[in-house]
């Protein structure tokens, strides 16, 4: 127990020790887990044009330039704090909204200023099945501005219009389109999180004011402001653990809620995949496609994932149900309050220390103190040698 302590570990069931000398796989997220957790926006397009450097907005209109800072400003679960001596602002916030938010103030955005323009009337959080988050302000007494947010290829789909450099709106023809997800696929190839940015206007008359927190935000018709690609660096060693997993015959999967081609060039980085890997269709798959198999199919393929992207935590536990009938041993890694059932599910449910939350940790068995993948696998060869 004293050397699980010192490897990062703290048993909360003694017996899931010896389970985890005899697992046989390993699904674990990919944030924070096989990654730093510690992102910045390195690539970004406005106006359909890459800016180099991604914070170069100098041959912006400043009708979209604006139209971002709100969108950044408002549509977000963290804040900005400027110190009143004038010292450097502080971010705070989840990781990803720390790099929208800091690359926003290196765009010029002013957050506490933005914010006071508008006034906020409903938000709808980012939530793990549509892959965005949105918001509706009211920017004046007849307008308001709904901001969406979320995965680019998601959010590219709903837009059916995009904003040209000089700042007027162009309708999204096919060719537009497909140039957009080329971008996207680039910068996912690049190991990169793509988020994009949309919006839409209505008028205020059409806001039910006594239903408000019934009211769905319109997503169906909305205007492109730009993407970002957001880096996120392998942790150290990671490499190396996943060798180590491979040669004592413990398959690592990646499950995460990235796009399908960010999750896959993170799984080359790490390890986890190689070239005779991609070979096979069902290596990498998406969350979606294996929910909407008959539980038969899932089981049949279940073996051959490697990598699940754009899945919910529903899909992660669909995942674990099918590796256990198939008589796999099976450790999962989570964080979030939803992967709670998946944790729970698992022979070994490892929750993160720094990340995770009190529900997560309360459906785990060993908490993994820093997050880091690389205890995790010290943890099972501390139980083999055991």
């Amino acid at each position: 127990m004293r050397k699980m302590m010192r490897d990062k570990a703290l048993v909360r069931r003694l017996s899931s020790c010896e389970t985890m000398g005899s697992a046989t796989t390993i699904c674990s997220d990919k944030t924070g887990t096989l990654t730093l957790n510690k992102m910045t926006v390195v690539e970004a397009y406005l106006s359909g044009t890459k800016l180099n450097p991604c914070d170069n907005t100098g041959m912006m209109s400043s009708s979209v330039a604006s139209l971002l800072v709100e969108g950044i400003a408002q549509n977000t679960a963290g804040a900005v704090f400027s110190p009143e001596n004038g010292g450097a602002a502080e971010v705070a916030g989840a990781p990803t909204e720390k790099a929208i938010l800091s690359w926003g103030l290196k765009i010029g955005m002013n957050f506490n200023d933005v914010r006071s323009k508008s006034s906020v009337l409903r938000v709808l959080p980012f939530n793990s099945v549509k892959k965005c988050g949105g918001v509706a302000v009211q920017v004046s007494d007849t307008y308001v501005h709904i901001h969406w947010k979320g995965a680019a290829e998601l959010v590219l789909a709903s837009c059916k219009s995009w904003f040209s450099i000089d700042g007027s709106v162009h309708p999204m023809s096919s060719d537009k389109y497909n140039e957009l997800k080329r971008s996207i696929d680039d910068m996912a190839m690049s190991s990169l999180r793509c988020i994009a940015f949309a919006y839409c206007t209505c008028e205020l008359t059409m806001v039910p004011r006594e239903d408000l927190d019934k009211w769905q935000l319109p997503d169906d018709n909305l205007t492109l402001l730009g993407m970002v690609g957001i880096k996120d660096p392998c942790r150290p060693g990671v490499r190396d653990a996943v060798q180590l997993c491979s040669a004592a015959g413990v398959k690592v999967r990646m499950v995460t809620g990235d796009n399908v081609e960010t999750a896959k060039a993170i799984a080359f980085e790490c390890g986890i995949l190689n070239a005779k890997d991609v070979a096979s269709e069902t290596t990498i798959i998406e969350g979606k496609v294996f929910r909407e198999m008959s539980e038969t199919a899932r089981e049949e393929v279940a073996d051959k994932i490697t990598v699940m992207g754009r899945s919910s935590p529903n899909d992660k536990l669909l995942l674990v149900q099918a590796l256990k009938r198939k008589g796999h041993v099976v450790a999962v890694t989570g964080d979030g309050t939803n992967d709670a059932p998946a944790l729970h599910e698992a022979d070994i449910g490892l929750s993160m220390g720094i990340s995770g939350t009190e529900v997560a940790k309360e459906s785990s068995d060993i908490i993994i103190l820093d997050d880091d993948f690389t205890s995790v696998v010290k943890v099972i060869f501390s139980n083999i040698k055991a």
